[in-house]
């Protein structure tokens, strides 16, 4: 069965779907859109870090988003404005990657399969560090649950209740350098934040709680996924940016039903 490469991407995104669901869930609530975004843009350093030294590419891109999110972590503690810091953070890692791989003797890189993923080129050893990964995530989410969700509501609240937010926000950030790791592949550098906002964005009008947002996160970014493989696979477009606008549309469509059960 795993023979099949659309079999392979299928699996790759379902198995992604698992962590972005709750994960894009918090980043939505705590409104870390950018943040994302910023650590994403970072892996491309981490590419050329896993050519230059030879690391599988998810270790190379792992340590580099981890190294990204404590700086940037060490820079908001010492009272820069986190948009500035993001800011100036996310693109140079972008240029020093980009520039870095131009440097590396005998290695000829297409960066558009970094940059905008190519589940369809999905492998067997690939599918274990994405599902390894994901569910490692998701593990940690639902054992911090809690914890996690009562600093989101109220960091004042969560210290009163004995739970230290700054602990709560580390592993937020070390579960969101994680799943951009094994994103990498699935929709690339730029369009990872997309798939962990736009479920959770589309999710959040149609649900009573925050479980019930989570959950219905994974579902709608597991139909993306399956959704933007078909478009793919029908008229010839990319499959990373196909999986995004398949999410996208899935959020328009969504609006509507969340005014109505609004009103």
């Amino acid at each position: 069965m795993l023979d099949d490469f659309l079999i392979r991407a299928g699996l790759a995104g379902l198995g992604l779907s698992l962590a972005t669901g709750p994960l894009g869930s918090f980043v939505v609530w705590r409104r870390m859109a950018y943040f994302g975004d910023a650590t994403a843009h970072a892996a491309i350093l981490g590419v050329a870090l896993s050519f230059a030294s030879g690391l599988p590419l998810y270790a190379g891109t792992l340590i580099v988003a981890l190294g990204m999110a404590a700086t940037v972590s060490a820079l908001a503690g010492r009272g820069h404005a986190m948009d500035t810091a993001l800011g100036v953070l996310a693109h140079s890692a972008l240029a020093f990657g980009l520039v870095a791989v131009s440097f590396l003797p005998n290695v000829r890189v297409d960066l558009s399969a970094y940059l905008f993923g190519d589940i369809l080129a999905v492998s067997r050893a690939d599918l274990l560090w994405i599902w390894g990964g994901a569910l490692a995530v998701l593990a940690l989410l639902v054992w911090r649950w809690q914890g996690l969700l009562t600093a989101t509501v109220n960091e004042e609240l969560a210290q009163a209740e004995g739970i230290d937010p700054r602990a709560e926000r580390l592993a937020l950030t070390l579960a969101l350098a994680l799943v951009v790791a094994v994103s990498i592949k699935i929709v690339g550098a730029l369009l990872i934040a997309a798939l962990l906002i736009i479920p959770a964005a589309a999710a959040r009008g149609l649900s009573r709680s925050p479980e019930m947002m989570a959950g219905l996160a994974v579902a709608l970014s597991a139909l993306s996924v399956l959704a933007g493989l078909q478009m793919s696979l029908r008229l010839d477009t990319p499959a990373g940016p196909s999986i995004v606008a398949a999410a996208a549309c899935l959020f328009a469509a969504a609006l509507p039903l969340a005014r109505l059960r609004r009103g």
